[in-house]
């Protein structure tokens, strides 16, 4: 199977008797109400996406990010990936402790294993982070509206979010994994984006074509900027593209 980002597939999605009994325990556990982009990231943990994480940060390792873009150990990491939560959330929950995450609107229920609570100063952040303090940038905006505390920990995904669209899409990374693998497909071009294709996209698709085995268009369709073209139009771009000028046994 292909390495993922630092050499182990990290998955933290409990299935069978496991998740049954998850499920029973969380009914009596603390709660904390996730929000679209929180939602996201606990999604992208427990998939394996954000490999070789397993939960959000310790502060460790969010001041290495913040300093070297590196986790602690040494591999390379530019962001960090944090659960913000109130001062008042925080102060109803202690370290050692399983609380439950939860998103009303996906259904999606995870459960995180709180390793350290902390706080961090916001405008430090996005000066190293986006190299800007100016709330106009949609990501300077989020940290400063968002709470004062992190909550670290490994998190365990044990209800899968429901979306209304693009579920024929929404593969995991080992699900991507396999269907390279069954096709016998080893050296993979990803192209992420969260705008239509156009001419130049098309161009550098097929040139990485010449070179790998197989491209992976990689659409963001969550939270993205409010001005952004509507997700339903960007797969109907992708779709077309994919239906009628890339080798159909070669993207995807």
């Amino acid at each position: 199977m292909l390495k993922s980002h630092g050499g182990v597939l990290v998955e933290r999605i409990a299935t069978g008797i496991e998740r049954e009994k998850l499920l029973q325990k969380s009914k009596s556990l603390k709660k904390i109400n996730l929000n679209e982009r929180q939602s996201s990231d606990v999604e992208m943990l427990s998939s394996g996406a954000f490999s070789p994480l397993g939960g959000f940060l310790k502060k460790k390792d969010y001041e290495s990010v913040l300093k070297d873009m590196r986790l602690s150990c040494g591999i390379p990491w530019s962001l960090p990936i944090n659960l913000a939560v109130t001062c008042e959330e925080a102060k109803n929950i202690e370290t050692s402790e399983n609380v439950l995450l939860e998103n009303d609107s996906t259904g999606l229920k995870a459960i995180i294993e709180l390793e350290e609570i902390y706080t961090y100063d916001k405008e430090r952040e996005v000066n190293f982070v986006f190299k800007t303090t100016d709330e106009k940038h949609p990501g300077v905006k989020v940290v400063y509206d968002q709470g004062s505390h992190y909550l670290a920990g490994n998190i365990t995904l044990i209800e899968l979010p429901k979306y209304p669209s693009f579920n024929d899409y929404r593969l995991s990374p080992r699900q991507t994994r396999e269907l390279f693998e069954s096709k016998g497909l080893g050296k993979i071009a990803g192209f992420q984006t969260r705008n239509p294709i156009h001419r130049a996209h098309e161009y550098i698709i097929k040139c990485a074509l010449e070179i790998t085995d197989a491209a992976l268009i990689h659409p963001l369709v969550g939270a993205t900027k409010g001005d952004d073209i509507p997700p339903e139009i960007r797969m109907k771009c992708y779709e077309t593209l994919l239906g009628g000028y890339f080798p159909k046994d070669r993207a995807f």
